[in-house]
């Protein structure tokens, strides 16, 4: 692990691990904050469970060069695993000079390694959003 972005060591500080991660707008820091065989669930409800497609889907909203603003709403801690409930947006001009507004609310999973840090298990940036994919 980069000591440049830590990693939390306890649920409360997930959301923020992540805002430190994602607003470098580098994929490879993000990539660490996944579990290996991590899923990531697009914003049209299919499953990506491959390193190279989580990095592709992720690189779309870092290539925004936005920063997020995130809080956690709820966590839900059952010993090493804590669901977590996040209110996030990214908002700004985008790099074609158009506005963006890209906002949800996260039902994410998160599990503590054997290390102690947290570390994405299900990465559901829109959540309950209704979906078209599966």
């Amino acid at each position: 692990m980069s000591d440049a972005y830590p990693l939390a060591t306890e649920p409360e500080g997930i959301a923020a691990a992540l805002l430190e991660r994602f607003n470098t707008g580098e994929v490879s820091a993000m990539m660490g904050f996944y579990e290996p065989g991590a899923v990531f669930i697009t914003e049209a409800g299919n499953t990506l469970t491959e390193q190279d497609q989580i990095a592709e889907e992720l690189g779309r909203f870092l290539g925004l060069g936005l920063p997020m603003v995130a809080t956690a709403r709820h966590l839900f801690v059952a010993d090493d695993i804590v669901q977590i409930v996040l209110d996030w947006s990214i908002a700004g001009i985008g790099p074609d000079g158009a506005p963006v507004h890209l906002a949800g609310v996260a039902s994410d999973i998160a599990r503590r390694g054997a290390d102690g840090y947290w570390r994405y298990l299900i990465d559901n940036p829109f959540g309950t959003q209704v979906r078209t994919g599966g």
